[in-house]
């Protein structure tokens, strides 16, 4: 088998596989619920991908009786095992952002201040309800009740990305729309502040420094 003809969709699948067996409805409710802010993906392709493992000797289906309906229950094999762990031992490649409203801010001299205060608002209402997410999964397992406890190390890890992504979206949206507030009804006629693209020059060297920093000291950023 080449790791060639997987996906990374298909890691996510032996990666939930490997917490316990699931069913398709379940394996699709939890890609949405646990992975969907991080690796979202058409419902329908999910749906195919156990089959694929499956066939690939991965993940074994078999079949149970809820009622009068039957359905399939997937489980990882131990090749699964060994392909999965294959894969946490490459690097892998860093985010891509895929973001429809900042490209909406970016070609905005096209349309009104109003659109595109708009689409602010859009993305601050975004951010507040993801956080607020984030928030009540956060506080079910302070107080015990999340669902896998023996996976909060993992946990702990991404959901801070995450909540600090959040926050960071929101952060920016409300200071976008603090300058174009400012801007004339008409984007085009809008004047570029020296002052922002110096402070953005001072935030992308003091990260740039940060980032060398942390490659040379790998221990100075443990908590």
């Amino acid at each position: 088998m080449s790791s060639r003809t997987l996906t990374t969709t298909s890691y996510a699948i032996l990666g939930l596989l490997a917490i316990k067996p699931w069913s398709t409805y379940e394996l699709t409710q939890q890609m949405d619920r646990s992975l969907g802010r991080i690796w979202p993906r058409a419902q329908s392709k999910l749906y195919e991908e156990p089959k694929k493992l499956v066939s690939m000797g991965l993940a074994r289906a078999t079949t149970e009786a809820v009622g009068r309906r039957p359905r399939t229950i997937y489980a990882i094999t131990a090749k699964g095992k060994r392909a999965l762990a294959a894969w946490l031992s490459e690097p892998g490649t860093g985010p891509v952002v895929e973001f429809e409203q900042l490209l909406k801010v970016f070609f905005s001299e096209n349309g009104t201040k109003a659109d595109t205060l708009a689409t602010l608002s859009a993305t601050r209402a975004w951010a507040q309800a993801r956080s607020n997410e984030s928030l009540e999964v956060g506080r079910s397992y302070l107080a015990g009740e999340g669902p896998f406890p023996q996976r909060a190390p993992q946990l702990e890890l991404t959901s801070r990305f995450l909540t600090d992504f959040y926050a960071l979206v929101g952060q920016w949206a409300a200071w976008a729309a603090g300058v174009v507030e400012a801007w004339p009804d008409d984007p085009r006629e809008a004047t570029a502040d020296p002052g922002v693209m110096a402070e953005t020059v001072r935030r992308a060297e003091a990260a740039a420094g940060a980032s060398a920093f942390a490659q040379s000291f790998p221990l100075a950023g443990k908590r």
